[in-house]
């Protein structure tokens, strides 16, 4: 009875453990919002690319990352995006912002 119980316990340990594998990979990178791994997983599924294989590895890891993806979710409204996609992003935003302010130079005309 005892083993039975320690097995069973191992089993669905092993299985969590393994689990959540795209919100780890998702959460790894920069900040891609709330439930990344889930929508990632979801991007997968959905793709014609993804081979027969791999969309049962996902289809089978969705519930585990979701779950992961949910315990995480306050991490992800705190966090602050420090990678270098913001970044780039960022500056470029703040480079449209200063061009937008200065007018375009007047070409000269012929006369």
């Amino acid at each position: 009875m005892t083993r039975d119980v320690l097995l069973k316990l191992t089993l669905c340990g092993g299985i969590a453990l393994l689990g959540g594998c795209s919100s780890v990979m998702s959460h790894t990178g920069g900040k891609e919002g709330t439930w990344p791994g889930t929508h990632a997983s979801a991007a997968m599924i959905g793709d014609k690319e993804t081979n027969w294989g791999t969309r049962s590895l996902v289809i089978l890891d969705m519930p585990f990352t979701a779950v992961l993806d949910t315990l995480l979710l306050p991490w992800d409204l705190y966090r602050a995006d420090s990678s270098v996609k913001s970044r780039v992003e960022k500056s470029e935003k703040e480079a449209e912002t200063i061009n937008a302010v200065i007018p375009p130079a007047r070409l000269p005309t012929d006369s």
